[in-house]
């Protein structure tokens, strides 16, 4: 998944896709232990999308909810 892609959801269908690809990584992961697993890659493109998920809801959630044209201007020390 592209981080462009990422970026263009929702923090509500970002917090879906993060549950699924958690999801899908159990599953891997159980495959791998039992020797059932046929693209071993898979799991590191699963960590590093849920990285990447994680990244813009952190930063999302840092952001102030103001915009600029909203804030007061910093008044000026004499």
């Amino acid at each position: 998944m592209k981080i462009k892609e990422i970026v263009e959801m929702s923090t509500d269908e970002l917090l879906t896709k993060r549950r699924d690809l958690r999801q899908e990584r159990l599953h891997l992961r159980l495959q791998q232990q039992s020797g059932q697993l046929e693209q071993p890659s898979r799991l590191r493109l699963i960590r590093r999308d849920v990285a990447r998920i994680e990244t813009i809801l952190s930063r999302r959630s840092k952001q102030p909810l103001t915009t600029p044209a909203e804030e007061p201007t910093p008044k000026k020390k004499k």
